[in-house]
């Protein structure tokens, strides 16, 4: 196979690139660390088969994107022409094998004119079909029923193969989604009377044209003499299932990916692809590429301590010869609101030091609902940004829904709230309603509140009027305590009264766990909204109508030239393949990141760990890791414990920024022991423990608590003193001085400012370390300015404040 190449085309790789180039005399396996040069290798590849006389169209590369197959496709015209690498069979899996199924359609009972459904085709029909069969789509959601009949494709069942599975009818059963069998059969066939595919039968239909037409089958084993996968980490079992098809005449298939990037198992993607790929083909020479040209080599190296750490992997040793760099930076801060405020002020440090722009930073979380405190703070200091693959906060769809609630109990004439509301959950109010009641209010001139308010003079059904009327009276019972009630406790009625809660919790798929999260993170944003205006004594603007005058800063998208450089915010799977200068890996906690429904299984802890190390390696020159000791979940501050990840980076490579006597009382602030120098602590959960919780987010309903109540009154007051009594008691400091319980005594709720002076540091439970500037009042009027180091000045009520005096 192999002719005298030329020199000036592989002169251009290093040494470990260059062979795994030149090798193409059987199957290889090429782990291709993080940014070690894998699509210059597979480019290269292609051109040198190319150069060696191989036919374009005898070469087969199926990548995961059409982006990454533009980049080859142009990248092999510069190096050869473009007309072989136009003639390349060249593409996604899915778009090369529409190809093949277009022209051997008559084999499967296809017309070759077969039109494709995406997601929202497939969903739509399944609507239609479980309307049409009468079941109830509270159970059966469109979108569950989707997730779950890919499944089934992308393990090769069949519809048919389905419904004969009793242990699937079994689980279904269990699941209250019985008839499921009956839907994907009944889908399946309108599929094909619609001769239309979806994205799972054009793998699983290629699968069984090869598996029941030898002939077929041979003709383009033959036809591909050479084989490339790309992000072979990334295949599914329907992929490589093909794959063994086709490659079993030559056997000459090369495969490149790196395991220590497979993070993608909830679509299906099995690590054990590659792992086992030598198993598989026992001929299989493998090539290691672990020279990372992207990052520094402390990065490098704090990234590869981490990873020693899983069990199940192909050994290798990434390396750089880069500058030595900074090492990895960890920032445990007090909050989630000081979380965002310290990597705010990094990005500025960086930019006025080493110049560059806001795009050159990227902020990597594990749940899309930690975007928030980031964006408000971006948005507060004027900062721009984009969020990758996803909306603003404030534009998503459940977030949207909620403050339309708002809006609409703030003014219950506002139309486009009620609009967007009326029917949501879904109460029975169509659309025909909908504009008969849009009728009325246009001919009498009146507002669309004030047209609901008489729905029996509309000309409706008495069910509607009942519907309408029911709407009606919910919205005014929200209304007549919104001048009472706070806002985080009005909000929380209005989430459960109105069944946006139970709608929102009723999911266990992907989308509907981070529905429920972002739901969360809206909540926990009220309840920051009324605790931090009560502690700076503005108990008058802790009402729902405060709250969307702030929020409605924040609800619109920015208007901004999209050309304008922006930090990016992304979850840590939408990063992968792409790198910044610098990185900020934030939200490191346990339950968050490892998430909680990772804690169970060894293998999936080993995934979270997989995530981490892609979030690293995403930084050329600086790495910065943070947490929080406590952030808003469930309505109130939950103390959050280290990920246990942090220390499985060995400590040579990570620096700790640590305060004298902070995170000293492991028992009231989440856990930080200080064992080590670098922020080390003691009693970090051990790997493999084990979670009672629910992973599910959970919004505690009003019935479930006690009795919402003002936060003004004297209950609200004692209960208050009594969180700050358990949370901040009296401990010792390395220094032996001592730590007050809290700001106001047990006696009376008058502020105790014992010690408290003007230049004192304290320590605040969300706000962090600051300096006292002034001290004014007496009693329960009694005042403090203080100066935080992250977050800025702020002006406390004592009687409310959470602090402690270092």
């Amino acid at each position: 196979m192999e002719k005298q190449h030329n020199s000036s085309l592989l002169n251009e790789l290093n040494d470990m690139q260059r062979e795994a180039v030149m090798y193409n005399d059987g199957p290889s396996l090429v782990i291709a660390g993080a940014g070690s040069g894998k699509t210059r290798v597979l480019t290269y590849k292609i051109a040198y088969l190319l150069e060696q006389g191989m036919k374009p169209w005898n070469i087969l590369a199926l990548t995961f994107t059409n982006k990454a197959a533009r980049e080859m496709k142009d990248r092999v015209a510069n190096l050869i022409n473009y007309e072989s690498a136009r003639q390349l069979f060249m593409g996604t899996f899915h778009s090369v094998f529409a190809r093949i199924l277009r022209i051997e359609a008559e084999h499967i009972g296809f017309g070759r004119d077969f039109t494709i459904y995406d997601e929202a085709d497939s969903r739509s029909l399944l609507k239609n079909i479980i309307k049409g069969m009468a079941l109830d789509d509270k159970l059966y959601k469109p979108a569950a029923i989707y997730s779950r009949i890919s499944m089934a494709k992308n393990n090769l069942v069949t519809a048919e193969a389905y419904a004969a599975d009793r242990d699937a009818i079994q689980r279904d059963l269990k699941s209250n989604i019985g008839a499921l069998w009956q839907i994907f059969q009944t889908y399946q066939a309108r599929c094909r009377q619609a001769n239309a595919m979806d994205f799972d039968d054009l793998l699983l239909n290629t699968f069984l044209l090869f598996r029941d037409n030898e002939e077929v089958k041979n003709k383009y084993a033959r036809a591909f003499e050479y084989i490339l996968v790309d992000e072979y980490q990334d295949t599914n079992f329907a992929q490589v299932s093909i794959l063994n098809q086709i490659s079993s005449h030559q056997g000459k298939i090369c495969v490149v990916g790196d395991d220590y990037q497979s993070i993608y198992s909830f679509r299906g993607a099995n690590i054990d692809n590659i792992l086992s790929f030598r198993e598989q083909h026992s001929q299989a020479k493998l090539f290691k590429l672990e020279r990372n040209y992207r990052s520094t080599r402390k990065i490098v190296e704090a990234a590869n301590s981490l990873m020693k750490h899983n069990r199940r992997q192909i050994p290798k040793d990434v390396y750089s010869e880069n500058d030595d760099g900074e090492r990895v930076v960890y920032k445990p801060c007090y909050s989630d609101k000081e979380e965002a405020a310290v990597v705010t002020s990094q990005i500025e440090r960086i930019r006025q030091t080493e110049g560059g722009t806001y795009a050159d930073f990227a902020i990597l979380y594990r749940t899309n609902a930690q975007s928030r405190t980031f964006e408000e703070e971006f948005r507060r200091r004027d900062i721009p940004y984009r969020i990758y693959g996803g909306l603003s906060f404030y534009q998503r769809k459940e977030i949207k829904d909620a403050i339309a609630y708002f809006r609409l109990i703030i003014n219950p004439h506002d139309e486009e709230a009620i609009r967007r509301v009326i029917n949501y959950p879904a109460r029975g109010i169509g659309a025909a309603t909908i504009a008969k009641i849009a009728s009325m209010a246009m001919e009498n001139q009146t507002s669309f509140w004030d047209a609901i308010a008489h729905p029996e003079v509309i000309g409706l059904s008495g069910a509607i009027v009942a519907k309408l009327t029911a709407f009606r009276d919910m919205i005014n019972e929200f209304i007549a305590c919104k001048d009472e009630e706070d806002a985080f406790t009005l909000a929380r009625k209005i989430i459960f009264g109105t069944g946006m809660e139970a709608d929102i919790k009723q999911g266990r798929e992907q989308e509907d766990i981070a529905r429920q999260e972002n739901l969360e993170a809206l909540m926990a944003a009220l309840q920051e909204f009324v605790e931090t205006a009560t502690e700076e004594g503005r108990t008058s603007q802790i009402y729902l109508e405060n709250y969307l005058q702030e929020v409605a800063l924040y609800s619109d998208l920015d208007k901004k030239d999209d050309n304008e450089p922006r930090v990016t915010l992304m979850t840590i799977h939408a990063a992968k393949g792409l790198e910044f200068p610098t990185v900020f890996v934030v939200g490191l906690e346990e339950n968050l990141f490892p998430s909680i429904m990772a804690t169970h299984s060894m293998n999936q802890l080993e995934e979270e760990r997989r995530l981490l190390y892609v979030a690293i390696t995403r930084a050329e020159r600086h790495c910065f890791l943070t947490n929080a000791k406590n952030r808003y979940q469930y309505g109130k501050p939950q103390f959050c414990t280290p990920s246990r990840f942090l220390r499985d980076i060995a400590p040579e490579f990570i620096d700790g920024e640590v305060e004298v006597n902070s995170f000293a009382d492991q028992v009231e602030w989440g856990g930080y022991g200080q064992s080590r120098s670098f922020g080390r602590w003691q009693n970090a959960n051990p790997v493999g423990s084990q979670f009672k919780a629910d992973p599910r987010p959970k919004i505690t309903s009003p019935s479930e608590s006690e009795t919402p109540i003002d936060p003004l009154s004297p209950r609200t007051r004692a209960r208050l003193a009594a969180e700050r009594s358990s949370s901040f008691r009296r401990i010792s400091s390395s220094d032996g001085g001592s730590s007050y319980q809290s700001a106001a005594s047990s006696k009376n709720n008058i502020p105790r400012t014992d010690g408290l002076a003007v230049g004192k540091r304290i320590e605040h439970q969300r706000f962090g370390v600051g300096i006292v500037e002034t001290l004014e009042g007496i009693g329960e009027n009694a005042r403090a300015t203080i100066d935080f180091r992250n977050v800025g000045r702020k002006t406390l009520l004592l009687k409310f404040a959470k602090f402690r005096i270092l």
